[in-house]
């Protein structure tokens, strides 16, 4: 029976990890995260916490990666601390809402930047969203080479571009006038920690991305020294990038104009020089979007790969390409569910939190997962592993702020949480069926 190919590098590594949580979350975010604040000070604030947390959360699915360096990432951590249905329930909720849902609402972000060149009205613009979600299944259908590839180079491109943008913006932002002391009052009266709570999410989305290395552990060269490297060099670039360039955005609009707009990238290349810069972030916007969509596509269809070679959930999902060496099966499943997302649920906004609220549940059960993990020493037999510093301390103070998150959303926005939590729970009368199959054979 053929098996997934072990060809993916460091390089890919941390191609995967920047291709998939730098999309489309800087370039449009921003915006809506200023009409939480009242300042620059305060919001840059707000994406250094969230920053730090990250670094942690990459610290520990590192070592949950050299631990179990097998393909499906957190299902594989899950399961193996939680049993058959903690795994079910999170492959489930990969499927379902979390990982097909930024797929979709990245595609039609990347339509909304190729209408910058080409009118898509109505129809059109949602064909061009679909067709995006199909090409990139199709590169990933014919095999991980060609998708990785993909990943490299389109990584690479909106990398150097981000790149050049900072360091062209800073320079030339020593003749104008500074806008980051201006102030204004948040767009709402909630009060501080009811706004606080949304713009962190949003500014969680935008690191979203980091957790789905290991996915594809078990088609690497070296999963035990790849998986570290990545996740260290990869968060450290992506968080250079997006301080730079939040720190850029209010530098030249200030605080009400990164309101007043959806693109605050291409508006400060139009004001600092002209249409043609502003043209050409509108490129790197779709670039960013179409490879974070590629690689999510690449790290998610492995879960049910995954899954399905555990025997709980379509075993059709388990099968490998006799040529590509690839888990079609799974690879057109997530593609046909987020063109389904993409048509139901139509806007990129209604995505985010929800997918957010979703992985932070996870995210805690994998945290706790490294816990039993240490207690156990598992994986310590196998080979080298890469530890967190700081144990039991600085795994500890993510989760508490991961559980925070969760319980102030649930609070401040319980309506939105139970719709949340019911499209996860989805998967119980499911995992009913699998799980008991599954005992039977």
């Amino acid at each position: 029976m053929a098996e997934l190919k072990k060809e993916l590098t460091t390089f890919d590594g941390i191609a995967l990890l920047i291709g998939i949580t730098i999309g489309s979350g800087i370039y449009s975010t921003p915006s809506l995260i200023a009409g939480y604040f009242g300042s620059f000070s305060q919001i840059i604030t707000a994406w250094l916490i969230v920053s730090v947390f990250v670094m942690i959360g990459g610290l520990i699915y590192a070592e949950l990666g050299t631990r179990i360096p097998t393909t499906g990432g957190e299902y594989s951590y899950i399961r193996r601390a939680f049993g058959p249905f903690a795994g079910f329930m999170f492959g489930w909720a990969q499927l379902f809402i979390i990982r097909t849902s930024p797929g979709a609402g990245l595609a039609i972000i990347a339509a909304d930047y190729i209408a910058y060149f080409v009118p898509l009205p109505g129809l059109w613009h949602t064909t061009v969203a679909l067709s995006i979600i199909a090409l990139l299944g199709t590169f990933n259908y014919v095999g991980v080479r060609w998708s990785a590839l993909f990943q490299r180079v389109t990584t690479v491109f909106k990398i150097v571009g981000l790149i050049l943008f900072v360091v062209l913006f800073l320079f030339l932002l020593g003749g104008a006038p500074s806008q980051l002391g201006s102030v204004a009052a948040p767009q709402n009266g909630a009060g501080f920690f009811a706004n606080l709570v949304p713009a962190l999410i949003l500014i969680v989305f935008t690191h979203t991305g980091f957790d789905r290395v290991g996915y594809v552990a078990g088609e690497m060269k070296d999963p035990r020294k790849i998986i570290p490297r990545s996740m260290i060099f990869g968060l450290s670039l992506i968080m250079a990038i997006y301080i730079s360039s939040i720190t850029i955005y209010h530098y030249v609009l200030g605080i009400e104009g990164m309101r007043a707009t959806v693109t605050p990238a291409a508006d400060v290349a139009f004001m600092m020089i002209g249409s043609y810069g502003a043209a050409a972030i509108a490129i790197l916007a779709i670039v960013s979007a179409i490879s974070s969509t590629n690689g999510t596509i690449l790290s998610s269809s492995r879960v049910y790969y995954a899954m399905a070679k555990d025997g709980i959930f379509f075993k059709s999902f388990g099968k490998v390409h006799e040529r590509f060496g690839t888990p079609t099966r799974s690879i057109i499943a997530h593609c046909v569910w987020a063109g389904v997302i993409l048509v139901a649920r139509g806007n990129f906004e209604n995505i985010v939190a929800g997918m957010v609220f979703a992985i932070l549940i996870f995210y805690s059960m994998t945290t706790l997962a490294l816990f039993k993990f240490r207690r156990e020493k598992t994986g310590e037999d196998e080979g080298k592993v890469f530890k967190v510093p700081g144990f039991p301390y600085i795994p500890g103070l993510f989760l508490v702020g991961v559980v925070t998150l969760l319980v102030a959303r649930a609070f401040f926005e319980w309506e939105k949480s139970i719709i949340d939590i019911a499209f996860v729970l989805t998967g119980l009368p499911v995992s009913y069926f699998w799980l008991r199959r599954k005992t039977k054979t």
